[in-house]
């Protein structure tokens, strides 16, 4: 079965160390992980920022006055997925540091994760829709020869 077609704009703002992340974002390894998430085509911008970038969306849309690793602004679900999916590069670093993973890991999760959202998926309506997204996140990393990411957390 072929993976779904995907027209990606992967865009880096002003970030931190810029060369490491751009490292650990190579355009081949965004579309692959992007499109083993995919059920259908899409069209997709990632973009990857810095804390003050990620906070100030974050506050616009989601009201929290904070940096978040990844947001997701879906536009349209059929027949193309159309969305900005926002990465923090800042907070992502920290997370794979404190979680003992790699910053190409914790992005595959990420991308997984902002793509399953721009297809409809969430975690925050109920504890079984966590559980459902959870459970595919898992297997699509697994599809990427990728470890559970909820598992290779650092206990502690």
């Amino acid at each position: 079965m072929a993976l779904p077609q995907l027209r990606l704009s992967l865009q880096f703002g002003e970030i931190p160390q810029a060369k490491r992340h751009r490292t650990a974002l190579a355009r081949h390894f965004v579309q692959r992980c992007m499109r083993h998430a995919l059920a259908t085509d899409a069209e997709i911008t990632v973009r990857i920022v810095d804390e003050d970038e990620s906070r100030a969306l974050n506050k616009d849309y989601r009201h929290k006055d904070k940096p978040t690793n990844v947001l997701t602004f879906n536009y349209a679900q059929t027949p193309t997925v159309m969305a900005d999916i926002v990465i923090c590069a800042p907070v992502v670093a920290e997370e794979a540091r404190a979680q003992g993973k790699t910053l190409a890991a914790h992005y595959a999760h990420l991308l997984v994760h902002g793509v399953l959202h721009a297809q409809g998926w969430d975690h925050e309506t109920s504890l079984a829709d966590a559980k459902a997204m959870e459970a595919r996140e898992i297997e699509i990393l697994a599809g990427l020869g990728l470890p559970d990411p909820y598992r290779s957390k650092k206990l502690g």
